[in-house]
């Protein structure tokens, strides 16, 4: 016996297409957004501007650090111990930390993470509240590279402002970096302010969870907060024309 249909009123059926019409033009892509996103990829730092002082609050493994790096200083008297694990640091570990510093080079000069991604596979997620999603792969940043191909990079574009508002670095599979070691699970994320008036985009927080073994034994768990505040510019602003 064959079942009759029950009326379907039209002003409901009316509903189910305008949202199904505003939906899919939520989802579509904007070839004015893309290139905007494409123009500021090419010239994105993933420390931020050049110039600015900021602190740096790092938790992990049950510590805590706090160091202030000072723009105006020369290279290798940039950073200073602030605390560790909430408390003045002793002349030893005043004098470890510096003899560590002068060893490498913080100062933002090693070379830049965005230009190992892959714009030729860039993908369109979505888009909400004027923020488009975007997917990329990740290039090999050099010979004998094995990580690369097994990460992803999903960026948040602030389309107002023209600004990449949060960039995730996260892996897709397990992989082996090296002979002995097994990465399950890698994830690093940072976020960035949106710009004002007073300072542009600056990098607020860097989190990272990571999840493997070496050579079945010995556990690489970790998590790792960094957050940055503090920003000040320490040198005189350039003048605006009259």
């Amino acid at each position: 016996m064959t079942r009759r249909c029950r009326h379907v009123p039209a002003w409901l059926l009316l509903a189910v297409v305008v949202v199904a019409s505003v939906a899919s033009v939520g989802a579509s892509e904007s070839p004015a957004s893309t290139a905007a996103f494409r123009e500021v990829l090419a010239t994105f730092r993933t420390e931020g501007p050049r110039g600015w002082s900021f602190t740096q609050t790092t938790e992990g493994a049950g510590h805590r650090r706090v160091e202030r790096f000072d723009a105006a200083q020369p290279e290798f008297l940039r950073w200073t111990l602030v605390q560790e694990d909430g408390r003045t640091p002793t002349a030893d570990e005043t004098r470890d930390y510096q003899e560590k510093l002068s060893r490498r080079s913080r100062g933002g000069t090693g070379p830049q993470f965005a230009s190992q991604l892959d714009v030729n596979t860039m993908e369109f997620v979505g888009s909400a509240d004027e923020r488009a999603t975007y997917r990329l792969r990740v290039q090999p940043g050099e010979t004998g590279d094995a990580t690369a191909q097994f990460l992803r990079a999903t960026i948040v574009f602030h389309e107002p402002t023209r600004t990449i508002e949060s960039l995730e670095i996260a892996s897709v599979a397990p992989f082996s970096p090296t002979f002995g070691v097994k990465i399950a699970e890698m994830k690093t994320t940072l976020r960035y302010s949106l710009p004002t008036a007073e300072r542009p985009s600056l990098l607020q927080q860097s989190v990272t969870r990571l999840r493997g073994r070496a050579f079945w034994l010995k556990s690489l768990d970790a998590d790792l907060t960094v957050v940055f505040s503090g920003y000040e510019y320490p040198f005189p602003r350039p003048r605006t024309a009259q």
